[in-house]
């Protein structure tokens, strides 16, 4: 069972379920799948990323598979995708705002880990960013899109905001709850943020061009 305090170990469950919440609809929407599919691709979203931290780092098994409650909430929540996902839709704020919630999570969550097993700096980094967006991205390459992590700029950012926050809270020596769940709530806030206000990260030239382009034709 996690070892985690209490409050970042709530956040991590609801990050957990809402990741596969989240992805299991992601999946319901970009490819005609059964239940089968739907769930599955709910839990990848959900555990993926984790997955591929504790296997880098030789963390076996995955903590997510020693604590049921992880894949526990991850199936129902995309066997809830599936069933409600008509209905999920009148809901869709909150599932993006526990979205959020999850991403900063594990960006936090990932990062100390990396860092409790030895790693330096910028692989702890590296690794708090993957374990919050590496579920969503396999998930998108199953179902043949380009990864929301390549084409949404304040998705990747934000994590990346949050796993340097903890970093540094840890090299200063005052990593704590507190200096935690501030990592995690800057995360938030700069990916609703980003929702709020469509923001992005900078593209290049040519790309702003030929949308520029492509909308005067229009």
């Amino acid at each position: 069972m996690s070892s985690q305090p209490a409050p970042l170990l709530a956040l991590d469950l609801t990050g957990t379920f809402a990741f596969g919440l989240n992805g299991a609809l992601t999946a319901v929407r970009a490819a005609r799948l059964d239940v089968v599919g739907v769930v599955v691709l709910g839990m990848i979203t959900a555990l993926g990323g984790g997955f591929i931290r504790d296997v880098l780092i030789d963390s076996l098994p995955p903590a997510t598979l020693r604590d049921w409650r992880y894949y526990t909430l991850a199936f129902a929540g995309g066997l809830i995708a599936f069933a409600l996902s008509r209905h999920l839709r009148r809901i869709e704020t909150a599932i993006v705002v526990l979205d959020a919630i999850g991403l900063s999570t594990f960006a936090v969550i990932g990062a100390t880990k990396a860092l409790d097993s030895g790693l330096g700096v910028a692989p702890a980094v590296l690794l708090g960013v993957v374990t919050a967006v590496g579920g969503g991205t396999i998930r998108d390459t199953l179902v043949g899109r380009i990864p929301s992590v390549l084409r949404s700029g304040l998705y990747a950012i934000p994590a990346l905001v949050g796993a340097v926050m903890t970093v540094a809270a840890v090299g200063w020596d005052v990593y704590g709850l507190p200096a935690a769940l501030g990592a995690a709530t800057a995360c938030f806030l700069i990916r609703m943020l980003g929702i709020h206000f469509g923001l992005n990260a900078p593209e290049p030239p040519e790309t702003r061009r030929d949308r520029g382009a492509r909308g005067t034709e229009a």
